[in-house]
């Protein structure tokens, strides 16, 4: 088969395709011809050796797609040869050879229709980025209740898109943050019922008075850096922050007064804590509940196979969603 071969830690730019040995399915496993691929950022941070996984060498990124069954191993019961499939979120990427490759062999227990009415292409970018906002919405003791304020930083990206139409089915008035203005007109599209530039030195001020006498009580953030300390300013009292990147780096200067008097809490976001039970159930539910509001995942672009490096390129630019690779 066909695959892009990761042979160092020197970023995606050092990704070269060639062949590779097909995979054969373990026991409880299928092999999918892969139809497509969907890029996350934690590809390239993998790539870089900043993710906490550092498989053997070569390597084969990827963690979502959308395949056609081929084979099945002992003990497989779910799928058969010939369904079409997606992939939720399992060690496709990043222990085990990915998705950017012809073949992919993974856990049935982690495969699952493309649900009615869906495209394979929106199916195949939206496990991981919805399974984390999903984790980033309901840790800290199930669904926040309705009428909370919900801040979506980096709202434009895929984790930002599924957190702001994750946080509309919940009932929550959503903020998001992006800088494009033609992106803040497709995010109000979406849902967000206010959408603000986080550059401008007045963002506090002017999103404290769109919400008065309201302040945010749960923020996704992707975007760390110097927005962070602007973000934990607009929180009310027991306001949470779910930690899911750092897109603009460290932060600095932060200071832990900051959450004292107010009771603030932060937490991380890990998707890889989820149980593939629990996946298959959280997945429902986000499924169930795109439905309900006539929504579906955001897809920025589809490349095709062989352009992952430009494809890696676009998910580094920014996309509007989910930037894709059609393998096949």
């Amino acid at each position: 088969m066909r695959a892009w071969l990761m042979d160092s830690y020197d970023g995606v730019a050092k990704l070269r395709l060639d062949e590779a040995a097909d995979p054969a399915p373990g026991a409880g496993q299928v092999v999918l011809a892969v139809k497509y691929a969907a890029l996350n950022p934690a590809d390239a941070f993998l790539a870089q050796a900043q993710y906490p996984a550092q498989p053997a060498l070569p390597h084969i990124l990827g963690r979502d797609g959308v395949g056609t069954v081929t084979a099945v191993g002992e003990g497989v019961t779910n799928v058969k040869p010939g369904d079409v499939v997606g992939l939720l979120r399992c060690n496709a990427g990043v222990e085990a050879w990915g998705t950017l490759a012809e073949k992919v062999a993974v856990p049935a227990a982690s495969v699952t229709p493309v649900p009615a009415g869906w495209s394979e292409e929106e199916m195949a970018g939206a496990p991981l980025v919805f399974l984390t906002a999903w984790q980033a919405l309901v840790q800290w003791g199930g669904l926040p209740p309705q009428g909370q304020v919900l801040l979506v930083t980096g709202a434009s990206g895929g984790v930002g898109v599924a957190s702001v139409l994750l946080g509309k089915s919940m009932g929550l008035t959503v903020v998001a943050l992006s800088r494009s203005a033609e992106k803040a007109k497709r995010l109000a599209g979406l849902g967000a019922d206010f959408v603000f530039d986080p550059s401008p030195a007045a963002l506090r001020k002017d999103v404290l008075a769109a919400l008065a006498p309201r302040k945010v009580d749960l923020v996704v953030d992707s975007v760390g850096g110097a927005l962070f300390n602007q973000v934990i300013a607009l929180l009310g009292y027991a306001g949470r922050i779910s930690v899911v990147g750092r897109s603009a780096g460290p932060v600095p200067e932060f200071n832990t007064a900051t959450l004292f008097f107010r009771r603030n809490r932060i937490g991380g976001v890990s998707v890889g804590d989820y149980t593939p039970e629990g996946a298959q159930a959280a997945w429902a539910e986000i499924v169930r509940r795109l439905n309900e509001t006539g929504r579906r995942p955001v897809v920025d672009q589809v490349f095709a196979f062989d352009r992952v490096k430009e494809a890696f390129a676009r998910l580094a630019e920014g996309p509007m969603g989910k930037v894709l690779v059609r393998v096949s």
